[in-house]
């Protein structure tokens, strides 16, 4: 018998390549402006400034190949990423300990409505509305590390009705994955459970109800999604 006084959520769980196991989802963070042409695209400075992140919420995240588009907006953009899945967690982790705390890696898209963000950001007020909806991450299977290791370079990209849109290569990341792991635990205490959106390429543009990306990860695999 439960003491909860209203039905408790259910576990957010994201696939594993190769298993019937799922790896359950605690928390989600992203970094921002993490490639440099990315970052000029989006009027920042492509300089190794400190990174920042914000946050979208576990059930943000969804494996069904399909995206509702969200509503009260008219301008909702693709940007490819690579998630970053931890298994163990702490404050302070020094950079060269990081990556003993990933469990794995995954295709994802940070969808984002543009616009929102747009206003947000004129009037300083916090980005969630543009970052934080529903079903605002599509995530393929994680692949874990014990299989294909620790991509540090790779081609990462991203096609709109078969119409290449993104394309860099994952050694185009300003603050690599240790680096994130570390910073952020200096500020958050990390956990496993994590989920880190490692940033995206320079590229990134709106879509329509009816088109169909696909989001590709050299050794992550692709993903397709249908816009709905």
């Amino acid at each position: 018998m439960s003491d909860f006084v209203i039905e408790a959520p259910a576990v957010v769980a994201l696939s594993v390549a190769g298993t019937d196991a799922v790896f359950p989802v605690r928390r989600v963070y992203c970094i921002g402006r993490n490639y440099a042409a990315h970052a000029v695209e989006m009027g920042g400075d492509p300089k190794r400034e400190p990174p920042f992140f914000f946050q979208k919420n576990p059930n943000n995240l969804d494996p069904s190949g399909e995206f509702p588009y969200p509503p009260h907006s008219s301008n909702v953009h693709h940007e490819v990423e690579m998630a970053v899945a931890l298994k163990a967690g702490g404050t302070d982790i020094p950079v060269d300990q990081a990556l003993a705390h990933v469990f794995g890696y995954a295709v994802a898209v940070d969808m984002t409505r543009r616009d929102l963000q747009g206003e947000a950001k004129r009037t300083g007020r916090p980005w969630e509305i543009g970052k934080a909806f529903e079903r605002s991450a599509p995530v393929g299977p994680i692949q874990p590390v014990s299989e294909i290791g620790h991509p540090d370079c790779g081609r990462i990209e991203l096609k709109v009705n078969g119409e290449l849109r993104q394309e860099g290569d994952l050694n185009q990341m300003i603050w690599k994955v240790p680096e994130m792991i570390s910073h952020l635990s200096e500020y958050f205490e990390l956990a496993p459970g994590d989920v880190i959106l490692s940033g995206t390429p320079a590229g990134v543009g709106p879509v329509v109800k009816g088109d169909s990306m696909e989001a590709r990860i050299e050794g992550l695999g692709s993903m397709i999604v249908n816009i709905v």
